[in-house]
């Protein structure tokens, strides 16, 4: 059982109201909403995408809920607000709003992963534009292949070990929640808060990992348009607070665990 959380801002600007549409229909085919729930975070989005979310809860549940916000509060606080809900001993699962899905039941294999070997926290599907690999000269990007625990008759399951899972698509355990609570996130309304979810994570005691063998397709067409922009502008900017942030989970300067807002 997991609760599929999604947060949402779409503009007229971003024009990103057909990406949450292809998102949303993937999931409707690939998830089994009898045993998991999806709940969509609306961070002040265009009339087109709240009519759209109006259509998903309402006429076709799609979606157990949409929790319309007045503003931006930014990614890891909508999550946040969706992960509040979560009930006891209940997986959470991260997702963004650009992102298709092409294998069933891939939430299953997410749980069965973290079941499997309660050690780990995190374990994300992995984009194909992820640089990590065992052989990759630097550390930060630098992954292990380990073979979870089997027994007769259960398929065998190789996981990525990495610093960092990519947000896109992450299933954080139960057992990890309980000691992380719920995302921090910088003063920046974007970025980073899956690499110290990952960092916060280890030093919590548990291992982060990819799950490589899910085809997902990343299908924000970036290019130079003004969200794209704004992104890359923002991520540059808080570059150097995240290694700050960073450093001070690790040391223990800061307690992992995190209260929502």
């Amino acid at each position: 059982m997991a609760l599929i959380a999604i947060a949402v801002f779409d503009t007229n600007e971003n024009k990103r109201t057909e990406l949450t549409e292809q998102t949303i229909e993937s999931l409707k085919v690939t998830v089994d909403r009898r045993k998991h729930r999806i709940i969509i975070v609306d961070n002040a989005s265009c009339d087109a995408t709240k009519k759209l979310l109006v259509k998903y809860q309402t006429h076709c549940k799609a979606c157990e809920q949409v929790i319309t916000l007045p503003e931006n509060i930014g990614t890891a606080k909508a999550i946040n607000k969706a992960w509040q809900l979560r009930n006891p001993g209940e997986h959470a699962i991260k997702m963004d709003n650009d992102v298709i899905i092409h294998t069933v039941h891939w939430c299953d294999i997410l749980e069965e992963i973290v079941t499997r070997e309660p050690k780990i926290g995190i374990a994300g599907l992995k984009r194909t534009d992820c640089i990590e690999t065992p052989w990759n000269e630097m550390e930060w990007y630098r992954s292990e292949l380990v073979m979870l625990p089997h027994v007769n008759g259960q398929r065998w399951l190789i996981v990525e070990k990495v610093h960092h899972v990519m947000g896109t698509c992450q299933l954080y355990s139960s057992l990890c929640l309980d000691k992380l609570g719920y995302l921090y996130q910088m003063d920046e309304l974007y970025g980073f808060d899956d690499a110290l979810a990952s960092v916060r994570a280890q030093v919590a005691g548990f291992i982060t990992v990819h799950y490589p063998h899910i085809l997902i397709d990343h299908i924000d067409p970036g290019g130079d348009d003004p969200y794209t922009k704004w992104k890359r502008t923002v991520s540059s900017i808080a570059m150097s607070r995240f290694n700050a942030e960073r450093k001070a989970f690790e040391l223990g300067y800061k307690p992992v665990w995190c209260d929502p807002e």
